[in-house]
C-alpha cells in the first residue's frame, strides 16, 4: 500500500531562522533587507504564517540563497564555492532618485562591513544619514565620476579614483554627468 502524501505547504520558519541566525541577523536586520516586516518574519519563523511566493522570493534574495533553500528543511553541506548568480544578488532600488545599490557582500556581515555596487542614473544620487559613530566609507569610481558631499564639503570624484569619508555625518553621492556612474562602495562600521 502507497503512503498518502502529505499536500501541506512546506513549513519555511525553520530554514528562516537557521540561514538568518547563521548569517549573524537579527529580525529587524532581516527585515530592513528584505522589506518585509518584523511581525511578518517571526510569524513565519514560528510557523504561525506562510509566506507568499514573491516573500518568500525577496526573503531568499537577502539571504542569499536559492528560493529552493527556504523550501527544504534539510541542512545543506556547506559548498566549497558558493557562486551567486547576478539575479541572486539582492539589490535595493532607488529609482525614485536615481540610484541602484546592489549588495554584494554577505548578510552575515551586515553592520560590520557591507560592499555595494552603486550605479548613479544621470542626475541620480545616494543621500545618507549620518550612520554609527566611527563609521567609514569607501568610494571607487569604476565608469564616470560623481559629486560626493560630506558635512557640507564637496568633492568631484573621477575615474579609478577613491575617496575615503566619515560616513558618521550625514552624506552623499551624486551623479551630475550626462551619463551613467558606477562605484564599488564599502561602508564599515566600529
Amino acid at each position: 500500500m502507497k503512503a498518502v502524501s502529505n499536500n501541506a505547504p512546506p513549513e519555511v520558519g525553520a530554514a528562516l531562522q537557521r540561514l538568518r541566525l547563521a548569517r549573524g541577523l537579527t529580525l529587524e536586520d532581516l527585515s530592513r533587507i528584505a522589506g518585509v516586516s518584523k511581525s511578518m518574519l517571526s510569524q513565519i519563523e514560528r510557523e504561525k504564517a506562510n509566506p507568499t511566493i514573491a516573500i518568500t522570493w525577496r526573503l531568499a534574495n537577502a539571504l542569499g540563497v536559492a528560493i529552493g533553500e527556504l523550501l527544504s528543511d534539510a541542512e545543506k553541506a556547506v559548498e566549497t564555492i558558493r557562486v551567486l548568480e547576478a539575479h541572486e544578488t539582492p539589490t535595493l532600488p532607488g529609482a525614485h532618485a536615481g540610484y541602484l545599490l546592489r549588495i554584494l557582500g554577505p548578510m552575515e556581515l551586515a553592520g560590520k562591513y557591507e560592499w555595494y555596487e552603486l550605479t548613479l542614473a544621470p542626475g541620480g544620487e545616494l543621500v545618507s544619514q549620518a550612520h554609527d559613530p566611527g563609521t567609514t566609507e569607501h568610494l571607487t569610481i569604476l565608469h564616470g565620476s560623481v559629486e560626493l558631499e560630506v558635512a557640507g564639503s564637496r568633492r568631484k570624484v573621477k575615474l579609478g579614483g577613491t575617496a575615503r569619508y566619515a560616513g558618521d555625518q550625514d552624506h552623499a553621492i551624486r551623479n551630475p554627468g550626462k551619463s551613467e556612474a558606477k562605484a564599488l562602495l564599502v561602508v564599515i562600521h566600529r
